[in-house]
């Protein structure tokens, strides 16, 4: 069974304001607004970064599970670890094995999209959602994403970056939570060059670091690869979103800038 990285969720106050430094910074373009969060109390926008989707999310009214993470989270956040999988059956079973609650279940065989979006009182960290598109391109790397329409692919462009090559979880036991997405994931763990653990998915990594930004358990931050990186930081400088050469920061993330390896 394989297992991809194919979109990171975000939450914000200002969707417009999160909007305009996303696309400016890393010189994206959105491709889908999804009337069905709505039932969420939820707006959003996405954008693909390659064939993988950065989404945006904000309430628009009170007491949203997204608004009520913002709170506990300080402000704009990184949400949602969104994978797609072969065979999301299976991976039900094996979640239900673990106890691990459900919390929402998709169920559109007309749109050719199944998944579940795991309860991150059970999986901790965040929320970890597995999709499985049963289209005829469903399996294809770069395949069918009901989540960002049907006509996602006009509006990439890779001219600033060109993929989400990791997803960083923080934690006051990163080894604790590592351990816990790892038996969900069904992937053994691996340590990277600093002693982090982590996950190899199959076209990215999730890595887990110590919480150090007071802000708690959570997802803290993505690696992108970078094509043009003077690019991406001169835009970041005058939007205010520059913290080193090598690190942006946009819609409560640390955006780390990666080259292509």
């Amino acid at each position: 069974m394989w297992i991809r990285l194919r979109q990171i969720a975000v939450t914000t106050a200002d969707l417009a304001q999160t909007s305009a430094d996303i696309q400016s910074v890393l010189g994206v373009e959105p491709c889908f607004t999804d009337p069905g969060v709505g039932i969420f109390g939820l707006k959003n926008v996405l954008w693909p970064v390659g064939t993988q989707f950065l989404e945006c999310v904000t309430p628009i009214q009170d007491d949203t599970a997204a608004g009520r993470y913002q709170q506990r989270r300080g402000g704009d956040t990184g949400y949602m670890v969104i994978t797609q999988v072969s065979d999301v059956a299976a991976r039900r079973a094996h979640v239900d094995e673990m106890g691990i609650r459900i919390a929402f279940e998709m169920n559109f065989p007309d749109e050719g999209h199944v998944g579940m979006q795991l309860h991150p009182a059970d999986t901790g960290g965040a929320f970890f959602e597995m999709d499985q598109m049963t289209g005829p391109t469903g399996d294809d790397v770069g395949g069918a994403w009901t989540p960002a329409g049907s006509y996602w692919e006009p509006y990439v462009c890779t001219d600033r970056v060109s993929n989400i090559a990791a997803a960083e979880l923080q934690s006051p036991d990163p080894q604790r939570l590592a351990e816990r997405w790892s038996q969900i994931a069904q992937i053994d763990l691996d340590t990277d060059a600093d002693g982090h653990p982590t996950i190899q998915l199959d076209n990215a990594t999730l890595r887990f670091v110590p919480e150090a930004d007071g802000r708690g358990e959570g997802l803290g931050a993505i690696d992108v690869t970078t094509v043009d990186r003077e690019a991406v930081l001169a835009v970041a400088r005058t939007r205010d979103c520059y913290v080193n050469d090598s690190q942006v920061a946009l819609a409560g993330l640390r955006v780390n800038l990666v080259d292509a390896g």
